[in-house]
């Protein structure tokens, strides 16, 4: 399992370098004056000039792809263009909305997508497998920013019970405080969560009906444990193996998929920042946040992995 491991950690940090380089290509050595897209067309050659000198685009390019990793590895990206405030402090800003706001979601996803696949597997081609499955199938084809706004019309102004946008902060200090903050992420919790539950139920009950087919299913009925009891102790562990690439592809997306989310609830993280980052023309920080996001999704691909290696028997048994 070592070596297995230690094959996956290669491939990381791989996949990260050639993703850094991807980012840094796309946005800084294409064709196109990056000190002209920031600054506008009616920019004078002088502004240019200057803004081309203060961004280091008169280096050459391998040097200043070098100049920018090591920014990156040591967590000094630089300042953004148009607020003028470090890169760094302003998604240190943002990360305590995007990161709590993920979490819930997933954890929401996780919950009902376990409780929904494990119902229509036990209950295969009867009533309430067939009902899961086209709630599921309404569940993927509704858009999560269609979704949020239809929450905020229920939820927000037909029946105030949480607020319709904006977040007050975690602390009193703030104008919030531990329940205002949760209240504020509720919705657009649930916005981003009934779409990916929906998604991974359907992939729960399909991996429970394999794995319900397998002959130590029938042995251990035969011993006389329950259906209950096989399910929960011996089916859902093994079925879980293939359920774990999902969620964590999927908790990747939820990171991602905050963009739009954030900008229909007004929520001050990293969607919004990325969103106002590219209007802004604000080419430092598009380049850091991009690239943020790209590392986000690579560092989950490898934690589920890892998370194989932990799950799946097979695993330690070829690679011992």
């Amino acid at each position: 399992m070592t070596l297995f491991l230690l094959r996956r950690f290669a491939t990381f940090l791989l996949t990260l370098a050639v993703a850094s380089v991807v980012v840094f290509a796309v946005l800084d050595v294409l064709p196109g004056n990056v000190a002209q897209v920031m600054l506008g067309e009616s920019a004078t050659p002088q502004a240019v000039a200057a803004l081309e000198k203060k961004l280091g685009l008169d280096r050459p390019a391998l040097e200043r792809y070098a100049s920018w990793v090591q920014g990156l590895v040591t967590l000094q990206p630089g300042n953004s263009h148009a607020y003028d405030t470090p890169i760094t402090e302003l998604v240190a800003e943002r990360l305590v909305v995007t990161v709590p706001l993920a979490l819930l979601a997933m954890a929401l996803t996780v919950v009902l997508a376990l409780a929904a696949g494990l119902y229509a597997a036990s209950h295969h081609n009867r009533a309430g497998d067939l009902g899961v499955m086209a709630v599921s199938q309404l569940g993927i084809a509704i858009p999560s920013f269609w979704f949020g706004i239809l929450l905020v019309m229920l939820f927000a102004v037909k029946l105030p019970w949480f607020p319709s946008g904006g977040f007050p902060g975690w602390t009193e200090d703030e104008g919030g405080g531990l329940w205002d903050g949760l209240q504020a992420l509720v919705l657009p919790a649930v916005a981003l969560a009934v779409v990916q539950a929906a998604i991974l139920a359907r992939f729960v009950r399909s991996a429970v009906l394999e794995v319900l087919r397998e002959d130590f299913v029938r042995t251990a009925r035969a011993k006389g444990l329950s259906r209950r009891a096989v399910l929960w102790g011996h089916v859902l562990r093994n079925a879980m193996v293939p359920v774990v690439t999902v969620m964590g592809l999927q908790f990747a997306g939820l990171v991602t998929g905050t963009v739009v989310i954030e900008n229909v609830f007004s929520l001050p993280g990293l969607g919004r920042l990325i969103f106002q980052a590219i209007s802004n023309r604000d080419i430092p920080l598009v380049q850091a946040m991009v690239m943020l996001l790209a590392a986000t999704v690579i560092v989950i691909n490898f934690v589920v992995d890892v998370l194989y290696a932990l799950i799946d028997p097979r695993l330690k048994i070829a690679h011992r």
